[in-house]
């Protein structure tokens, strides 16, 4: 019976309503897929590959439901390769190697494999060092799919391998004719009206696999009329916005939202800052990450900044969640609108690679105390001028090592209290040149 079906393109109705919807309408061709025209339009890379038949082993890397596994059964059907499909998180040595040596065995008949594999992040060192030698004598042409960075979950002998493409979660237009499709394959429409419709788009969040579950709960209510945006909400709930706090999602929007502030765009910061609240971040976190943010990015230009996040924190570490948050929403737009300088973070680094590089030089004997006689005989305290007896409050006394030329490691910047802070500090180095010059 399944070979009559097969024969005249059709399927039995018990099968249709057990297949998930987006195997019904997985599309056959490659031009027939929904996105990534970067990669595949005409002078996109897996395009590029396919006319100069030279297909070569490829990481997929991308948020789930973008068509990584569809693109990879394409290729291996473009390029009449055996389709091997596994994950790595139910795989493990054992099963590697029955998929090696029949892939071997098919390479032997004249038969190339195409193996994709899933989550391939999730392969230890030693497993993903096992795919390298059936991929350069040619065995499998390797496809991994991969949501996390693979620059930090993938060994560099494979990468160094294979062609690393990367896919865009879906837009709007392109979820809008994935549910096109959906409806017509399914030969109805959705029951729901334009503005109910355009937020359930929405609701997958760039997600195509599920915008197709959220398709066929729809249909399953067997709606008799079109129900409005508050009806659905009723009905379904919004999907959990993609975030990983440990993962790449994590470290990403914390740096959006670390360059919104560094770009006094309080908006921006806003926004990135309650993304990650919104992904379940612990507000601790960022409590943490906005008072470094004070202290790297605004400095002494505002010194009251660090104060205003430590307060921010404490207030939320008092009241708790929800309340708390919005202290450090304030904090996250103070920091945004105050003046910038990085000035004493760099004159740290500088200083302190001065510090590591000159070892253990001892400080000039004039600055240090002698609280015994023979401390006094060894010159310890001998010539040193105490500044507040000065008529300027200034001795503009040497206090690096003797034999250490004057480091200069702050330079602050015309923003904000740093402005002032500049004054004295050319104050100081006019009087202290002015001293030495009355010493020679």
């Amino acid at each position: 019976m399944a070979d009559l079906f097969d024969t005249i393109g059709a399927k039995p109705p018990e099968v249709e309503k057990i297949t998930p919807l987006a195997d019904r309408i997985r599309p056959g061709t490659l031009d027939k897929v929904i996105g990534q025209q970067h990669l595949i339009g005409d002078k996109g890379a897996l395009s590029l590959m396919l006319q100069s038949n030279a297909l070569a082993s490829i990481i997929f890397w991308g948020p789930p439901g973008v068509g990584k596994t569809t693109l990879a059964r394409l290729l291996a059907n473009h390029t009449d390769m055996k389709f091997v499909q596994i994950s790595a998180i139910f795989t493990g040595i054992a099963d590697l190697k029955k998929v090696f040596q029949a892939a071997r065995l098919r390479r032997s008949n004249g038969k190339q494999t195409l193996l994709f594999v899933d989550e391939i992040h999730r392969f230890n060192k030693s497993q993903q060092d096992g795919f390298l030698p059936f991929m350069e004598d040619g065995t499998i042409i390797l496809v991994g799919a991969t949501t996390e960075n693979p620059s930090f979950e993938l060994n560099s002998a494979l990468l160094s391998r294979s062609q690393v493409l990367v896919l865009e979660r879906l837009e709007l237009k392109d979820l809008e004719l994935m549910a096109q499709r959906a409806e017509a394959e399914l030969k109805k429409k959705l029951p729901l009206k334009a503005e109910a419709r355009e937020t359930l788009l929405e609701m997958a969040d760039g997600d195509g696999r599920s915008l197709l579950n959220l398709i066929e709960q729809c249909f399953s209510w067997n709606l008799k009329k079109s129900i409005d945006i508050e009806e659905l909400s009723k009905r379904l709930q919004r999907r959990a916005a993609q975030y990983d706090k440990s993962g790449d999602g994590h470290y990403n929007l914390i740096s959006a939202l670390h360059k919104s502030v560094r770009g006094s765009d309080p908006d921006a910061a806003l926004y990135w800052f309650t993304r990650m609240l919104d992904g379940g971040e612990d507000p601790r976190y960022l409590a943490r990450r906005i008072t470094r943010m004070a202290v790297e990015d605004i400095g002494l230009a505002d010194p009251n900044a660090q104060s205003v996040c430590l307060q921010s924190w404490q207030t939320f570490e008092r009241l708790g969640s929800p309340e708390g948050e919005l202290a450090l929403a304030q904090a996250v737009i103070y920091l945004a609108l105050a003046p910038k300088s990085n000035a004493a973070y760099t004159a740290y680094k500088a200083a302190y690679a001065q510090a590591k590089s000159t070892g253990s030089k001892p400080p000039p004997k004039h600055i240090l105390n002698a609280p015994t006689k023979m401390m006094k005989d060894q010159g310890y305290g001998t010539g040193y001028a105490y500044d507040h007896d000065q008529e300027d409050g200034f001795s503009g006394q040497n206090y690096f090592p003797d034999e250490m030329p004057r480091g200069v490691y702050y330079f602050p910047v015309e923003r904000g209290q740093e402005r002032e802070f500049k004054k004295r500090l050319d104050y100081f180095a006019k009087l202290r040149a002015k001293k030495n010059a009355e010493r020679k």
